[in-house]
Parts: structure tokens; C-alpha cells; sequence
């Protein structure tokens, strides 16, 4: 009479509503940070697939190109979805700061991987700077010199953010800018090789010495 179901634990065990909880706010993460707004504005505004234009990336730098004011919206935007997911994360789930790191994890593979464009989407930059203000804001400011200073230096957008993503979770770690949870700290340096990775094409031709300086479009 008084066996192990005497008392059962609503919901399900312990290791199977935390595997819920990770799955739910990796789907949502995922999905917000698939919304693909720079090619939703070109598309909108000027009538243009952006992907068939300049480097036909969906994400900020390559939209400035055909509009500097649709650009720093979509920067804003893509910022915004990222920064979303973590914001969702830490007001459903208190105190889960691991669940947070998730969230920055699949926002940003969302919008690299965006099921709507057949998983063919950005870089992941600004989408982490959004997901990063709420989840190391220290090692983002710190960051974000780093990548003003390289970009003013070098006046290329592709160097300064490879620089300043590669150098985000050393920061974390040294500024100990992680709550407290290495697991956090892992899903941010997963989060910037992949950010890394998407630029490959961007370090073969700075390795070659071809990549173009970045230009405001005048149109």
C-alpha cells in the first residue's frame, strides 16, 4: 500500500520535466531567431530578394548594402529576437540560468539555419549580441570595443566581428561573466565557433587578401 507510487510526482520525474523544459525553450529560441528579417524588409521595401544581391547574406552588413536605414533596422531586429529568447527564458523559468544558454544557442542557429529559407540564413552576429546584452553584459561591452576598434582599423565588418566572437568566451571566463554555470559558458563558445564557422568564406578572402572594405550604399 505505501510502495513507491504512494506519492507520485506530478508532471513526471524530475529528469524528465527538466528534458521538457530544454526542448520547449529551444524550440521557441529556434523559431524566434529563424524569423528572417533582413530578407522580409528588402523583400518589403524595395521589392529585391536580398540573397541575390552583394554577399546574399540575409543578416545586416549585406542589407546596408541596398539600404543603409533597412540595415541598422534589421541589426535592431536581429538583435531584438535574440535578446527575446533569453528575456522569454529567464521570466518562464527563474533562476535556470543554463536553460538561458540554451536559449542563446538555438536563437542564434535559428537564424543561421532558418527552416523558412531552407535553412539558408545569416551569420549569426547580431543575433548574438542581442542574446549576449542580458546573458554577459560585462564581456559584451568589452566586446563590442573590440570590434569597433578592428573594424575602424581594418574598415572591414567580417574581420572585426571573427575577432571579437573568438574573443567573447575567453572574456566570459576571465571576467567570470557566466553565472556561475559552465554549462552557460560552453553554450556560448559553441554558439561563437558556429558564428566562426559561417565566416569561412569570409576568412579565405581575408586570408587571400580579397575581401572588399565594407561601403555604405549611397542609394
Amino acid at each position: 500500500m505505501g510502495g513507491r507510487d504512494a506519492h507520485p510526482t506530478a508532471g513526471g520525474t524530475p529528469a524528465a520535466t527538466k528534458s521538457m523544459s530544454v526542448f520547449i525553450i529551444a524550440a521557441v529560441s529556434y523559431l524566434l531567431g529563424s524569423i528572417p528579417f533582413g530578407f522580409i524588409l528588402v523583400r518589403v521595401f524595395r521589392g529585391q530578394d536580398v540573397r541575390l544581391t552583394g554577399s546574399g547574406n540575409i543578416g545586416a552588413t549585406n542589407v546596408a548594402r541596398s539600404s543603409p536605414a533597412l540595415g541598422v533596422l534589421t541589426l535592431v531586429l536581429d538583435a531584438l529576437k535574440g535578446l527575446a529568447a533569453v528575456a522569454l527564458t529567464r521570466a518562464f523559468f527563474p533562476g535556470r540560468s543554463v536553460l538561458a544558454g540554451v536559449a542563446v544557442l538555438f536563437a542564434i542557429v535559428g537564424h543561421m539555419f532558418p527552416v523558412w529559407l531552407k535553412f539558408r540564413g545569416g551569420k549569426g552576429v547580431a543575433t548574438a549580441l542581442g542574446s549576449f546584452a542580458l546573458l554577459a553584459p560585462a564581456s559584451l561591452l568589452v566586446t563590442a570595443g573590440i570590434f569597433v576598434a578592428v573594424v575602424a582599423a581594418f574598415h572591414r565588418v567580417s574581420l572585426g566581428s571573427i575577432v571579437a566572437v573568438a574573443l567573447f568566451p575567453v572574456l566570459a571566463w576571465l571576467l567570470h561573466d557566466y553565472a556561475d554555470a559552465p554549462q552557460v559558458l560552453g553554450c556560448m563558445a559553441i554558439a561563437s565557433l558556429l558564428i566562426i564557422a559561417r565566416h569561412h568564406q569570409n576568412i579565405r578572402r581575408l586570408l587571400a587578401g580579397t575581401e572588399p572594405r565594407f561601403q555604405w550604399s549611397r542609394g
